[in-house]
């Protein structure tokens, strides 16, 4: 299509708020390229900070280039949903672009952890809009009956990224040097070229029409949630080390208080302004929708992220190797998603596969809780696909519920509520699982010393072989503790001594999937609650249009 062609197009889409099948794809390119760059980086990242923390000499503070990101985005995602409304979703989403591509080349040539964490916080900047400013703009262009099939694309980008991301990720980290600079610098490097591309997808295919919208903007909402969230996620991230019941993990449970008390009473008084306006909880749709989204984002994302430990410390996979080893659970996700949201754009139906998805999110954690030190991959990945399919059918349903409770004009909120508490949720879901989990595996460090004296007294010729120098400074109640800071041992020592140690981890893992197969049966009973409300057949820009053109003739 020519240059004048395209603009002829997007001016008549602007007059009638319908897009082309053409236009629609040609603006997913850009889209997905920009969701792409953001989900591609989490996982990238991961597998290869153990070699960043040892580069820079920094391995104590590796934990603050994650917190800084996680803060960053989290906090600035219901901002981005707002000024979206407000100003128009293209130049936020090409700012956002633009912010994660520089946070990323600092990051990648950051000279000590302090520098790393404070560029890891810009890209979180970034970060922050790239997701929620998407699934915006795909609920701007594209009906809700039909929006549930485009977001299987979405979901095929994360589900891609999740197992590419990890071995890209080891594979900079091996690597001494490409061109000249540091192979695990290239973790972060990589995002230029790739934000690039994003970038000019974006400028070139992006043009959705904004009316622009007069609005005061709410600062002080900005500021107090700031205040009210972020003691949250450093509590969140930081408590086990501090202590629950610490003085520091006390003062910023009282911090994040004042800031939320704070962040609600300034929000009722901003009416419609607000950052997060009051009166869509009115709705009980949008309430629910929200409420169901936060439960099951500390059940899965907990959950989730005890199935990776697994593969690593009992099964003794790499991470590389892991991110290849959770493709179940992806195919899981794909097929739900593709399949659920076709019938979801026959039948304009929705409800059901919130209550299925709840539904089998619990049995795959109760499954999994049944789980023993020497089941075979084959047996967890039956857990791993049950739940795929369950999380497949409720990432994007509830996404389609929360934007169909409100009207055009609030969408952008909307979204980016939901991503919000869903984020939150998961956050709380992590902390307090793995909490558990390490809690669980240090109470059976008497209980692992006695199994592994027992081995030893059997076989005295153990403490004789060099794989197990390493008991010589730990003793063996100390290698149970050990797990929690370095687990690289256990694929090195005599798997006789090795054996009572998976077999405690195991059994605390088996803890935390009961609590999350709960939790999970706590959101199957609110599923019902859900109102179930008609999917309009037009976009919200033709939605938005015909609202104008009403306007405009009063």
């Amino acid at each position: 299509m020519s240059r004048e062609k395209r603009k002829a197009a997007a001016a008549e889409s602007a007059k009638t708020g319908v897009m082309t099948p053409a236009q629609i794809k040609l603006v997913l390119v850009g889209l997905m390229a920009g969701m792409f760059l953001s989900a591609l980086d989490q996982s990238v990242v991961g597998s290869a900070m153990r070699t960043i923390a040892d580069d820079l000499k920094g391995l104590e503070l590796q934990a603050w280039a994650t917190t800084a990101y996680l803060i960053t985005s989290t906090v600035t995602t219901p901002i981005y949903g707002k000024l979206g409304d407000i100003f128009g979703r293209r130049v936020l989403f090409i700012s956002a672009i633009a912010i994660f591509i520089a946070g990323s080349v600092g990051a990648g040539f950051a000279a000590s952890m302090f520098e790393l964490a404070a560029w890891r916080a810009i890209q979180g900047l970034g970060a922050g809009g790239l997701f929620s400013l998407a699934l915006t703009i795909l609920a701007d262009i594209v009906p809700p009956r039909e929006r549930a099939r485009y977001q299987g694309m979405f979901l095929a980008v994360f589900g891609t990224s999740s197992v590419v991301g990890p071995l890209v990720g080891g594979l900079f980290a091996g690597i001494d040097q490409l061109l000249f600079i540091d192979g695990w610098r290239w973790v972060f490097l990589i995002n230029l070229p790739i934000g690039i591309l994003a970038l000019l997808a974006v400028v070139a295919f992006l043009h959705v029409p904004h009316t622009p919208v007069k609005a005061r903007i709410d600062w002080w909402g900005a500021v107090t949630i700031i205040v009210g969230v972020v003691p949250l996620l450093l509590l969140a991230e930081q408590g086990r080390e501090w202590g629950w019941a610490s003085p520091l993990a006390l003062s910023m449970l009282a911090l994040a208080i004042v800031g939320i008390a704070s962040f609600i009473s300034i929000e009722r008084r901003m009416g419609d302004a607000a950052l997060l306006p009051l009166k869509l909880f009115s709705s009980k749709a949008f309430s629910m929708s929200i409420i169901v989204g936060i439960v099951i984002g500390v059940g899965m994302f907990g959950g989730m992220l005890t199935l990776p430990l697994i593969l690593q410390i009992v099964q003794g996979a790499t991470p590389t190797e892991a991110g290849f080893l959770m493709l179940p659970m992806v195919a899981g996700i794909m097929t739900a998603t593709v399949t659920s949201g076709q019938i979801t754009s026959r039948t304009g139906k929705y409800k059901i596969f919130v209550i299925i998805g709840t539904a089998l999110m619990t049995i795959a954690y109760a499954y999994l809780s049944q789980m023993k030190a020497d089941w075979q991959i084959w047996q967890i990945s039956i857990g791993m696909v049950i739940l795929g399919l369950g999380l497949g059918q409720l990432m994007q349903t509830l996404m389609l519920a929360t934007q169909a409770s409100v009207q055009p004009k609030d969408i952008g909120v909307a979204t980016s509520s939901q991503t919000f508490f869903r984020q939150m949720g998961g956050t709380a879901g992590v902390a307090v699982f793995m909490s558990v989990l390490f809690s669980a595996l240090a109470d059976k460090g008497a209980q692992i010393g006695e199994q592994i004296k027992t081995v030893i007294t059997a076989n005295p010729e153990l403490m004789a072989d060099p794989r197990n120098a390493i008991l010589a400074q730990a003793g063996p109640e100390g290698l149970g503790e050990l797990v929690n800071t370095d687990s690289s041992f256990l694929q090195v020592i005599s798997p006789e001594i090795a054996q009572p140690i998976l077999v405690a981890f195991t059994e605390s893992a088996v803890l935390v999937f009961g609590i999350a197969a709960v939790i999970s049966a706590i959101a199957f009973a609110l599923s019902f609650f859900l109102p179930e409300l008609e999917l309009s057949s037009k976009s919200g820009m033709q939605q938005q249009a015909e609202s104008n053109a009403a306007a405009a003739m009063h």
